[in-house]
């Protein structure tokens, strides 16, 4: 069988003095953290669009990255191509988990029937490599928003043919989860949004889409599917105005529809930027919400206004985000899918495989690190004793629901000379620079 990634045969943990760059310094699977190895801790996903798909091409340019499979111009020998790409680089990488859109994995023909056909011959050829070598679907999900058919939405459409084929679309895809055994479904609202209140009736495109979220609840657990469905939320880009904002806007919109039972939240870093949040931010609202499902691992360029999908190098990022995972009491059905691609000029297939390395050291290093920042203890302390206050006396009252306003008045009358303490900013980001770079 021909190989895509002959640079590498197996990329294994060396050690942070390691010089070879198809090594992991921090990566090491099968390190024993807390009870359980890193990489259960981890739990790694190949992005199959990104990873196998993306050619570099942006606004101002076409693409500059190869992505035939050695000259095959059928898409059907393409989509094979890519599968068998795909699993080397798993393998190579020691990566056990990976997800898809459906147009990822199999290219669309003339007719839906053409579409459908060409989908589940993949699914089959994608469930045999799965079967030899052991590696597991994270997530599946449809894409609503590449075709033209998707220009005013998909289960926000103004126009029932476009939504009733991203319906068709959505049962084929959950379908095919449940064959390949993923335990997460993601909603991405690409083009769910507007440009301009002028020709938008909102009410009616949110109730449409929560219709289409129950529509995909009901068949998923009619046909077996027992894991997480997931809101993916972004601010902005392609529409102006998305309807899942942040975590907190897609929170509000699952309770109102009696959704918040089934769906759970996918983070992905360069959206929270994108929000104005920080990535920590968004997985802490998901977390103490009981929202916290799954992560799309990169980061965004703060000089750059758009969703630039770069894999994350920030350690201090990564430490804060496995910190909320260790809260939120680790991955269950999700885990951290790399939704990111290499840049433009880093074109060739070894550029893929230093991207990787790089994102899974930069996380390894960040789940080290987040269990020092427990085991230091100094921060979760200080946040601790900052909030005393409301472990004794009127505090206690207020958290036990004892307090009225008359009661509080009444202790104000009293206690008229309280002091207010330093939240102490700086020292807390020594303390974490300590860690981090010690």
């Amino acid at each position: 069988m021909k190989e895509y990634f002959p640079m590498v045969q197996k990329v294994k943990y060396e050690g942070k003095n390691s010089k070879n760059p198809f090594a992991f310094k921090y990566y090491d699977a099968d390190r024993i953290i807390d009870g359980k190895p890193m990489k259960d801790h981890l739990k790694f996903a190949m992005s199959w669009w990104h990873t196998l798909c993306a050619g570099g091409a942006d606004p101002f340019g076409t693409t500059t990255m190869d992505r035939t499979y050695g000259g095959l111009t059928d898409p059907m020998e393409i989509a094979r191509a890519k599968v068998d790409a795909g699993f080397e680089f798993m393998t190579k990488l020691g990566i056990e988990y990976f997800c898809f859109h459906d147009a990822d994995i199999a290219p669309e023909g003339a007719t839906f029937a053409e579409t459908k056909k060409n989908f589940w011959e993949i699914v089959d050829y994608i469930e045999t490599k799965m079967k030899e070598t052991g590696i597991k679907l994270l997530w599946g999900t449809a894409n609503c928003f590449n075709n033209p058919r998707y220009m005013h939405g998909a289960g926000t459409s103004c126009n029932a043919h476009s939504f009733a084929y991203a319906a068709s679309q959505i049962k084929n895809a959950i379908e095919a989860t449940v064959k390949l055994g993923g335990k997460g479904y993601v909603f991405w609202g690409g083009r769910e949004g507007y440009e301009t209140l002028l020709n938008t009736d909102m009410a009616l495109e949110l109730d449409n889409m929560a219709r289409l979220m129950h529509m995909a609840v009901d068949y998923g657990r009619s046909i077996g599917f027992d894991g997480d469905f997931y809101i993916e939320p972004k601010p902005k880009e392609p529409t102006k105005h998305q309807y899942d904002f942040d975590s907190a806007t897609v929170l509000g919109f699952l309770r109102k529809y009696g959704l918040d039972k089934d769906f759970k939240l996918n983070i992905e870093a360069n959206h929270a930027t994108l929000a104005g949040h920080t990535f920590e931010h968004e997985l802490t609202v998901a977390r103490i919400n009981g929202a916290f499902g799954s992560i799309d691992a990169n980061s965004g360029d703060p000089n750059l206004g758009w969703d630039t999908d770069q894999f994350p190098t920030d350690v201090k990022t990564a430490a804060l985000c496995m910190l909320e995972v260790i809260r939120a009491g680790g991955f269950t059905n999700g885990g951290l899918n790399f939704d990111a691609k290499v840049r433009r000029g880093s074109f060739t297939f070894e550029d893929i495989v230093y991207a990787y390395i790089s994102g899974m050291d930069t996380f390894a290093l960040g789940l080290i690190k987040a269990y020092e920042i427990i085991e230091d203890g100094r921060i979760d302390e200080f946040v601790k004793q900052r909030y005393s206050s409301y472990t004794k006396g009127i505090g206690k009252d207020i958290v036990d629901g004892k307090a009225s306003l008359e009661s509080l008045e009444e202790y104000i009358l009293k206690n008229d000379n309280e002091q207010m303490q330093s939240g102490r900013q700086e020292y807390l980001e020594t303390i974490l620079n300590n860690i981090l770079f010690s």
